[in-house]
């Protein structure tokens, strides 16, 4: 190819919005990335005259594919044009994050589908703390958890106010069939009050939409817990057929 048929040189800067890998994973998700454009997000710059986008591609040629960059050290990676110590460092801890995930077995996930076991799960995080953290916990069809585990808003002093798209955006991402919501009182109290009651009812109108189910909303006081859906607060008397009914 001649010098006048090669395509005209832009930063990554200079691309659209839409044409950017990190404003595409953010919006569609990673699965639309082709295996460069997921690399460039990784290494996160390029080099004068060259994006990151190109740099990341002349990796994969340079080791032969995705296949022989997964099976490359980081010695090997710091070859590419480009790369030094620090972006070879990046791309291997990557690689090493995602072979241990494929290493990860769904027994270590807890299974939340007991308010005692939420409890288990939760209270130590809990203990001491002087505002409300709401937790949405998405489980899988065995009742296991997805993802990790952190409060969906940080709380005012003596309130939880959670909107339904803040509360179910880990579900939705994670794909989960069913939700356990649980929030603490720092007055000690585990005794649901009345706008709790009032959110739990909106959310689980909100679940019946996206086809997530919400199984149980505990309240964490100080060493106890109450389960707003054994104790039929909120929930139908005849419970959810996952389990949760089995604590009754």
């Amino acid at each position: 190819m001649s010098e006048s048929e090669r395509p005209a040189y832009r930063t990554i800067r200079e691309w659209a919005g839409d044409e950017r890998p990190r404003e595409r994973l953010l919006e569609h998700g990673p699965g639309v990335l082709s295996d460069a454009e997921l690399i460039a997000i990784v290494l996160r710059s390029g080099m004068p005259g060259e994006n990151v986008v190109d740099m990341a591609r002349g990796l994969l040629e340079s080791v032969g594919g995705l296949s022989g960059l997964v099976r490359a050290d980081p010695k090997v990676i710091q070859r590419s044009r480009g790369l030094g110590p620090a972006k070879a460092a990046q791309v291997a801890a990557a690689i090493e994050l995602g072979r241990r995930a494929q290493q990860l077995d769904p027994a270590d996930r807890p299974v939340l589908l007991r308010p005692d076991a939420v409890f288990r799960l939760l209270g130590p995080r809990l203990v001491g703390r002087r505002r409300e953290e709401f937790y949405v916990l998405p489980l899988d069809t065995r009742g296991r958890l997805l993802g990790s585990i952190s409060p969906t808003n940080g709380g005012a002093a003596n309130s939880v106010a959670v909107r339904p798209a803040e509360a179910f955006r880990e579900a939705i991402i994670h794909d989960a069939v069913s939700v356990v919501i649980a929030h603490n009182h720092p007055s000690g109290d585990p005794r649901p009050s009345p706008q709790d009651i009032a959110v739990t009812k909106s959310l689980i109108a909100a679940g019946k939409l996206l086809d997530i189910e919400v199984l149980d909303h505990l309240v964490i006081g100080a060493g106890s817990y109450v389960s707003m859906q054994r104790e039929g607060m909120a929930f139908e008397r005849m419970g959810s057929a996952r389990g949760m009914a089995a604590e009754r």
